[in-house]
């Protein structure tokens, strides 16, 4: 991924939000394309790269691979890599990971009931 213009509008704006509270933080990160989707995929049990891949069919493995390293420099999964030719690698929800799996399934259930509200007065 390319390194953000630190010296923009957007970017210190984004800074200057995470600084006054860490939830602006967390919300930019799991409003990162493919975050969500790729943690829930850990959490139903598709624990290797190619499971996932098969599962979210239009993710590229670049992107893939970034919210992979992602979730675990933020301790959300870990990673197993096993001693075997060819390489295997699985990845697991943490104690945080399945935290935070528990609060966005709530999410997704109000999200769901407020969209569809929503929709109900169009």
């Amino acid at each position: 991924m390319t390194e953000r213009k630190t010296s923009s509008t957007n970017y210190r704006n984004q800074s200057f939000l995470e600084e006054k509270c860490s939830l602006n933080e967390l919300l930019d990160l799991v409003s990162k394309r493919w975050f969500s989707d790729v943690l829930f995929c850990i959490q139903e049990g598709h624990n290797r790269f190619k499971l996932i891949k098969d599962d979210l069919k239009y993710i590229s493995d670049t992107i893939l691979s970034d919210r992979l390293k992602l979730l675990e420099r933020y301790n959300l999964i870990s990673r197993m890599d096993f001693d075997e030719i060819p390489p295997k690698v699985e990845y697991s929800l943490t104690d945080k990971g399945e935290e935070l799996t528990e609060l966005l399934e709530k999410m997704c259930e109000f999200s769901d009931t407020l969209m569809g509200e929503a929709l109900a007065r169009r």
